[in-house]
C-alpha cells in the first residue's frame, strides 16, 4: 500500500501535535515456544529457534528506559530505550540492530471510575507504513479518548527495523528526495512510462548500493519477529497489540506465528492477507477504492458549492479539479507545487475525511487567484526530507522483499491501463510509487498463509471503516475470516482511515470494552457513520491535536503533518 498509509488517526494527531519540534517451508517445530501446529514459514525452522533465543536474551536484558534522545522533543511523561535484535533471526549470534522503543507508564488514573485502576500491562502499537514511526504513539495518553487505557497499561511505541534510529534504511539522498513541480498524467505517454521504468531501476539500485547484503532482512516477518523479542524485552508473557493499516498485517503474521503469545489484539482497517493479494494485488484494490472515496470528496464539495465554489455536482467539482491541474501544469504553484502535488495533497482527503474542509479551501482559493493555501498544502516540506525518504525507503524495501512482484513492466502497463479507464485518479500514482519492485534485486519471499486453528488465539478486535480505500473492507472480512474467533466492528457509510478513538463514540467503546475488560460483541457488529466535517468549523483531528498540543506546551508553527 502507499506509504501516506502510515497517518492513522492516532499518529497524525501526535505528529500534527508535535509538528513544533525539531525533528521454503518449516518443518513442524512443536516443541518452539508459543508455535501451535507451525505454518508453513519462509525460511524455515532457524528463523523460530533464532526468534526464541533473541527473545530469551531480551527478557533477561529487559529494556534500560531512560530519557528520550533530543530530549526537549519529548516531554518527561515520554521515556526510551532500545532493544537488540539479530539482522537475521537464522543467525541469533550474528549482527545485531537496536530498535528504539518509547514509553508512557501507566497512570492508574481512570477518569470514569473511583481510587486507582490496576495495571494491565504493556499495550504497543504500530501505526503502519510499512515505514510509519511510533516513537511518538504514549503521548495519545493525554487526550481525553485515550484516557482510561492509559490508566491500565503502559503505552509502548517503537521505530520498527530501518525507521527512525532503528538501523535506518535510505535508498538516495535525502537533499534529492523532494522533486517537482511534476507531471501527473492520468493517461502517461509511452516517452513518460520509460522515463518512469528508468527511475524505478534506478531507485531499486540505489536501495542496494545504500545498503549492502543487509537489505534482504527488512521484511514483513523480521518485524514479527522483532515483534516478539520486543514482547519479551517488555516482561510481557503475552502481547497486547494494537496495529493500524499495514499494522493489521504484522498483528495477522503475529497471531499466525505466535498464536499463544496472544492477550489482546486490536487490528485496525484491515490489510487483505490472502497470500495472493500481497503486495501487487492489494495495491491495484487500492487504487480503485480510492475513486470511490475521491467521489465521496467531490459530493462532499459540491454539497457546500455556497462555500467553495467549485461546482454543485461532483462532476463539477472534478471539472474544477481538471483545470486546476492544467493551470498548475502550465505554470506551478509557488514553483513547486505542480499537477502531482496536487494529486497527492487531494489524495490525502481520501484518507481522512478531516482533511476536506482543507483541501477544498485550497483548490477553491487557488482557482480564485490565491496560490498560497495550495502551497502552504502541497508543496514539499523540505526540512521532513529526511524522514520521509528513510519512511519511503522502509515502504519500498518490506514490500518488495516480502512477495513476488511483476518483473515485466508489460504487466503492470496492461493491468493498470485497464485499471485506469475507470479509476484514474490514483492508479499511474500508484504504480509509481511501487515499481521498484519490479526491479528489485534481492529475492523475494513468499507470503505466510496467514491464519489460526480455533482454540489457539484469543478472541480479536478487527475494526473497519466500510468505504476506506487505503485499505479496501473486503480485506477485513478476509482477516476475520481467517484470524479463527475474531470480531469484525464495522463504520458503516464511513471511509476515514483508522477509525479507534476518533470521534464515533460507538467504536470507542468496542475498543474500550475489549482492551480494559476483554468483552468482544457475541457476533460482528456495525456503528453509524461519524458526522461529515462542516466548512468553516475546527475538525475532530485539529481540536485533538490542539489539546494534545496544548498539553505539551507546543505552538501551531508548523504546517499539519500528512500533508
Amino acid at each position: 500500500m502507499r506509504a501516506a498509509a502510515v497517518h492513522t488517526v492516532a499518529a497524525s494527531l501526535v505528529l500534527t501535535a508535535l509538528a513544533a519540534a525539531p525533528s521454503g517451508g518449516a518443518p513442524r517445530a512443536p516443541g518452539d515456544p508459543g508455535v501451535h501446529a507451525v505454518p508453513e514459514v519462509p525460511g524455515g525452522a532457524a528463523e523460530l529457534r533464532g526468534t526464541a533465543v533473541a527473545a530469551a536474551r531480551a527478557r533477561v536484558a529487559g529494556i534500560g528506559f531512560g530519557a528520550c534522545p533530543g530530549g526537549r522533543d519529548m516531554p518527561a511523561v515520554m521515556e526510551c530505550g532500545t532493544v537488540s535484535v539479530p539482522l537475521d533471526y537464522a543467525r541469533p549470534d550474528g549482527p545485531q540492530i537496536r530498535l528504539t522503543v518509547s514509553r508512557a507508564r501507566a497512570t492508574g488514573r481512570d477518569p470514569a471510575a473511583a481510587g486507582r485502576v490496576p495495571r494491565q500491562g504493556a499495550l504497543v502499537f504500530n501505526p503502519g507504513g510499512p515505514g510509519g514511526d511510533g516513537m511518538s504513539f504514549p503521548l495519545i495518553g493525554l487526550l481525553p479518548e485515550w484516557k482510561r487505557v492509559a490508566a491500565a497499561y503502559d503505552l509502548v511505541g517503537y521505530a520498527p527495523r530501518g525507521v527512525g534510529r532503528s538501523a535506518p534504511l535510505s535508498c538516495e539522498d535525502p537533499k534529492s528526495f523532494f522533486k517537482g513541480p511534476d507531471p501527473a498524467p492520468t493517461h502517461p505517454s509511452a516517452a513518460y512510462k520509460r522515463r518512469r521504468v528508468a527511475e524505478a531501476r534506478a531507485y531499486a539500485q540505489g536501495c542496494a548500493r545504500r545498503t549492502g547484503a543487509a537489505l534482504r532482512f527488512y521484511t514483513s516477518l523480521a518485524n514479527t519477529r522483532d515483534l516478539e523479542v520486543l514482547r519479551a524485552a517488555l516482561g510481557e508473557d503475552r502481547l497486547t497489540f494494537m496495529g493500524a493499516s499495514y499494522g493489521t498485517y504484522l498483528g495477522a503474521l503475529y497471531a499466525t506465528l505466535f498464536p499463544a503469545h496472544v492477550r489482546r489484539m486490536v487490528l485496525d482497517s484491515a490489510v487483505d492477507p490472502d497470500p495472493s493479494r500481497i503486495w501487487y494485488r492489494d495495491n491495484l484494490d487500492q487504487s480503485a477504492a480510492f475513486e470511490t472515496r475521491w467521489a465521496d470528496f467531490r459530493r462532499w464539495v459540491a454539497r457546500h458549492d455556497d462555500v467553495y465554489g467549485l461546482g454543485r455536482s461532483a462532476r463539477a467539482v472534478r471539472t474544477a479539479y481538471e483545470r486546476a491541474r492544467t493551470r498548475l501544469a502550465a505554470r506551478p504553484a509557488g514553483g513547486t507545487v505542480g499537477p502531482a502535488q496536487l494529486q497527492g495533497a487531494l489524495l490525502n482527503a481520501g484518507y481522512y475525511d478531516d482533511f476536506w474542509p482543507g483541501a477544498a479551501e485550497a483548490l477553491s482559493a487557488y482557482l480564485k487567484g490565491d496560490e498560497k493555501p495550495l502551497v502552504a498544502l502541497a508543496a514539499p516540506y523540505r526540512a521532513g526530507a529526511a524522514e520521509a525518504e528513510n519512511s519511503t525507503a522502509v515502504y519500498t524495501a518490506v514490500e518488495c522483499n516480502d512477495a513476488p512482484w511483476p518483473g515485466d513492466f508489460r504487466v503492470w502497463d496492461r493491468d493498470n491501463t485497464r485499471l485506469a479507464r475507470v479509476a484514474p485518479f490514483e492508479t499511474w500514482g500508484n504504480v509509481w510509487a511501487n515499481l521498484p519492485c519490479a526491479y528489485w534485486p534481492v529475492p523475494r519471499q513468499r507470503p505466510l498463509d496467514v491464519r489460526t486453528v480455533p482454540g489457539t488465539l484469543p478472541p480479536t478486535l478487527v475494526l473497519a471503516a466500510e468505504r476506506d480505500a487505503a485499505t479496501p473492507y473486503a480485506g477485513a472480512l478476509e482477516l476475520r475470516r481467517r484470524l479463527a474467533g475474531s470480531v469484525l466492528v464495522t463504520e458503516r457509510g464511513a471511509g476515514t482511515h483508522g477509525i479507534a478513538y476518533g470521534p464515533n463514540r460507538c467504536v470507542d467503546a468496542r475498543v474500550d470494552a475489549y482492551l480494559l475488560e476483554g468483552r468482544l460483541p457475541d457476533r460482528d457488529a456495525e456503528c453509524a457513520a461519524r458526522p461529515e466535517p462542516l466548512p468553516g468549523r475546527p475538525t475532530f483531528q485539529e481540536n485533538r491535536a490542539r489539546e494534545l498540543r496544548d498539553a505539551l506546551g507546543r505552538k501551531d508553527d508548523r504546517r499539519p503533518a500528512g500533508t
